[in-house]
């Protein structure tokens, strides 16, 4: 019987990066410090037709690019947010504070450092999954998210700064 009604499904998803450690399992992957995520073609990968509710670029550092900050908000209302250490403390206290207001939340980020916190978001109803490069990704991380995707080299561009070659 094919003669089922259309459900639309309309989930809030959140999408937290862990920016310090995508940028390293992507430059350790391609063997190149100039491979960085393609957001225009990430996001909507991720998304697969749900709404997007935030978008928040955590890195350690202060040398985080104004350009992928002003690019973030401009087109997807993200916003990048320093960190005095690792992303991990402050991505993890976010997430927390998110997961009454939305359905799902999907980290960017291979480290095993976020177990307990897919766990407990997960037990708060929270649909959890993880985008990060395959090969980097703990196999235990993997096994606790509802979703995986790994990150490849089409979700990514080559940037080569003005003057280098």
């Amino acid at each position: 019987m094919n003669n089922s009604p259309e459900v639309k499904i309309h989930q809030s998803v959140a999408i937290l990066v862990d920016g310090n450690n995508i940028e390293i399992s992507l430059h350790n992957l391609f063997n190149s410090d100039d491979i960085m995520i393609n957001f225009d073609t990430l996001i909507p990968k991720l998304l697969d037709g749900r709404g997007l509710n935030r978008l928040i670029y955590f890195r350690e550092g202060e040398s985080i690019s104004h350009k992928l900050a002003d690019r973030l908000h401009k087109y997807y209302y993200g916003s990048v947010v320093p960190c005095y250490k690792g992303a991990d403390i402050p991505l993890s206290i976010k997430a927390t504070q998110l997961a009454h207001k939305v359905d799902t939340i999907i980290i960017l980020s291979g480290d095993a450092d976020y177990v307990e916190l897919v766990r407990h978001l997960k037990s708060e109803g929270v649909r959890v999954e993880i985008a990060a490069v395959e090969q980097t990704t703990a196999d235990i991380l993997v096994e606790e998210a509802d979703y995986f995707t790994a990150i490849v080299k089409d979700d990514c561009f080559e940037y080569k700064p003005v003057g280098k070659k």
